[in-house]
């Protein structure tokens, strides 16, 4: 039991550690213990030891590990895809044959299915172009979205691809490039999900979540077909019956009389969460009609509004427009009816300024009180995930009477 209980530790505390990386850094956990361990980790951390370095060994061991840090931070490079492609095979190779004489055909068939599909998935993922923006589509990628006049205005240029930057795209500095509907830039598929392979990362995600959910319940069930022909009255459902230590000194004799099915199941077991964590965040995105480059977007002004740094102002129904900068956008439904701008000294912006609309500034303080263009309402923000080039069949130079699908941030914040 002392191996088995040193191996529980170990997966826990990579797990813990894996879930800190990809959430500390996420808005709703800034203020809280997650996001501080996430900051002591990735910056108070590094900081202390680059002060150190520079004490002692004027930088040079700091500047020896940035070079290897650029490699593997800044380049794309299949590491983490060949270690995601090594752990999925050699899981399954510990898992399968041991237990593949034991499963019916229609389990049998089952366990094909939530085998292939993360493979087929994570493929589609790193081949399909992400929505790189080029000077041959640029027209096409300004005319997918408007410009909401909040988190991205018109007349934005990309410095290093030096052209206008479209409504909800992104320069990724790992591709190197422009990304239509940036999200984020993956490892595990080495690219950017983007407009082009967002609904396949989706897909790849809960087909991961099933796998693993699917693999911890069924090597449970085998786990626990073993353990009651040498304990009759055994349940994995009355941990009472026998008390809390004995049962997990059962569990542990299980796990060991198979030691490969056991650690894959446990491995599955505890990995099922952390995806379908990342299942819900991402599905929740969608729900909200953003991605994660926008939620860190909004996140920044949701402070610059606590600090009453931000201000709007109205937008007229009839506007003359650059049409170059701001072509119309026929195939989104919606059209911004206020400008969004944050200061950096609490005063509002000139009343004649450059940003779009008319009127005065007005003070904002809650998000809420702020519309999001992008944001359909559930079933049209599927469509535009799932559906590329979908149009909603409402014209965005429609009276509002016959448009009005935008929602604010009452629901999501």
């Amino acid at each position: 039991m002392i191996s088995l209980k040193w191996a529980l530790t170990f997966v826990f505390v990579v797990s813990f550690a894996v879930f800190v990386t990809f959430f500390g850094r996420l808005p709703i956990f800034r203020r809280t213990p997650i996001g501080l361990l996430h900051r002591l980790i990735w910056i108070h951390i590094p900081n202390t030891l680059l002060s150190i370095d520079n004490r002692l060994a004027s930088g040079r061991v700091t500047r020896s590990l940035s070079r290897v840090g650029d490699l593997v931070m800044h380049e794309r490079h299949p590491t983490v895809v060949i270690f995601f492609l090594a752990l999925m095979i050699g899981g399954e190779y510990l898992y399968l044959p041991s237990t593949w004489h034991r499963l019916g055909p229609f389990t049998k068939l089952t366990v094909i299915i939530a085998v292939v599909l993360p493979y087929l998935f994570l493929y589609l993922s790193c081949v399909t172009n992400p929505g790189y923006i080029t000077e041959e589509n640029h027209s096409y990628h300004m005319s997918l979205y408007p410009y909401d006049h909040a988190l991205f205005h018109p007349g934005a240029a990309c410095k290093t691809c030096r052209f206008l930057k479209p409504p909800r795209s992104k320069h990724c500095s790992l591709c190197k490039r422009c990304v239509a509907k940036a999200d984020h830039h993956c490892i595990f598929i080495n690219s950017c999900v983007g407009y082009g392979n967002q609904h396949w990362f989706i897909l790849l995600l809960v087909s991961t979540a099933v796998l693993c959910t699917y693999g911890g319940l069924l090597g449970a069930s085998l786990l626990s077909s073993s353990i009651k022909q040498q304990v009759v009255d055994w349940s994995p459902w009355s941990p009472l019956k026998h008390g809390w230590a004995m049962y997990v000194v059962i569990w542990g004799w299980g796990i060991q009389t198979n030691i490969g099915l056991g650690a894959t199941t446990l491995l599955a077991a505890l990995s099922a969460p952390l995806v379908w964590g990342l299942v819900i965040y991402t599905m929740y995105l969608v729900y909200c009609g953003t991605t994660t480059n926008e939620s860190f977007k909004w996140s920044v002004y949701k402070d610059d509004m606590e600090d009453g740094y931000a201000f709007r102002r109205l937008m007229p129904l009839k506007r003359e427009r650059d049409l170059v900068q701001e072509p119309i956008c026929r195939r989104w439904p919606a059209e911004p009816e206020m400008v969004l701008a944050a200061t950096d000294d609490g005063r509002p912006p000139p009343a004649q300024s450059a940003l779009a609309g008319e009127g005065d500034w007005e003070r904002v303080w809650k998000l809420k009180n702020v519309e999001n263009l992008y944001d359909l309402g559930l079933w049209h923000n599927l469509r535009d995930v799932f559906v590329r080039d979908c149009a909603f069949g409402v014209r965005a130079d429609d009276p509002p009477s016959e448009r009005g699908m935008r929602r604010n941030f009452s629901k999501s914040k």
